[in-house]
């Protein structure tokens, strides 16, 4: 969910855009962390032109709270114990902020662009919250059991992004919120089904063990990263979930207006793109990462454009 916030998703809803990089080392003084540049992180448009410019400036601040947070929980080289103790006085930095009081030495290029942002715009806070117990989670690199738990995580990582845009736009009515949900834990799993090859070298499951094993297959047959039959038709059947649950939240696109209206539908029509090229490799993810390109940039602006909320994803296949 985005207007330049998209994926994922993916800080992990937000983490839900990033592609690998240089891994930070996590400094003894963890205040010290700067904020990334808007354009560190692989297919996610922050502020983007589409973007209303009233919401711009929060819009950052809430993406630079978000990926801080993400870089504390998961990047560099320190232990978790160290990790959930950072992101215990990141949480008391945001409770400053959100009292109009950002702490100057605790990481003030984010809180305090952010406490602006709450106090102009009337943030919520348990957005904000639910993001934090989100990247307090990864730190314990979990394993799910099933598809509710993996939601149960989604709904904690990625929906918070979609509700705090939503916000900022002026919309809150329920069918609004719960699409805006569905499309936001789509936009994570895509992430995660796109990222297999990434993700389990560093130890992080987010195929859930009852779907793994209904494949025959173990965490470690997952592990050993060795596409066969039996994972293809596993990672064919979580991508089918999430694009179910995209097109059951792709018709907020048809309905917010302006620009805002524009990027979600853009947003969705990515998103659907990826599972598109996952299809084309056969489902081979366990190995390889697929991208976007410039060459699929005409087929979803042709699909934004004939999106409709009965028909909202015009074009989309899966074999």
């Amino acid at each position: 969910m985005s207007t330049g916030i998209a994926s994922a998703s993916r800080a992990r809803g937000l983490r839900a855009r990033r592609g690998s990089r240089t891994r930070p080392t996590l400094p003894s003084d963890t205040t010290t962390i700067a904020p990334v540049s808007v354009d560190h992180y692989e297919n996610f448009p922050v502020a983007s032109w589409l973007c209303p410019p009233a919401m711009r400036s929060a819009v950052i601040a809430i993406y630079h709270f978000a990926r801080t947070a993400d870089d504390l929980a998961d990047e560099g080289t320190a232990g978790a114990e160290q990790r959930r103790d950072a992101l215990g006085c990141y949480r008391r930095a945001l409770r400053a902020a959100a009292a109009g009081r950002p702490d100057p030495d605790a990481w003030p290029q984010v809180f305090v662009p952010l406490a602006a942002a709450i106090s102009g715009h009337r943030l919520p806070i348990a957005p904000l919250d639910d993001l934090l117990d989100a990247f307090v989670q990864d730190t314990a690199n979990p394993h799910y059991a099933d598809r509710a738990q993996l939601l149960d995580y989604c709904r904690r990582s990625a929906n918070p992004i979609g509700r705090l845009v939503l916000h900022l736009a002026g919309v809150g009515d329920a069918l609004s919120l719960a699409q805006s949900d569905a499309v936001c834990s789509a936009l994570q799993l895509i992430n995660f089904w796109q990222d297999t090859s990434v993700d389990l070298p560093r130890g992080r499951h987010y195929v859930p063990l009852a779907d793994a094993r209904r494949h025959g297959l173990t965490l470690d047959d997952l592990q050993a990263r060795h596409d066969s039959p039996a994972s293809q038709a596993l990672l064919r059947e979580l991508c089918r979930w999430a694009a179910d649950l995209m097109r059951e939240g792709a018709p907020l696109a048809c309905r917010v207006p302006g620009r805002l209206g524009w990027e979600l539908r853009l947003v969705v029509q990515g998103d659907l793109r990826i599972l598109e090229r996952i299809d084309r490799l056969q489902y081979r993810t366990l190995s390889r990462r697929p991208v976007l390109g410039a060459g699929d940039a005409p087929p979803m602006l042709w699909r934004a454009l004939r999106m409709r909320p009965a028909a909202p994803a015009p074009g989309f296949a899966l074999s």
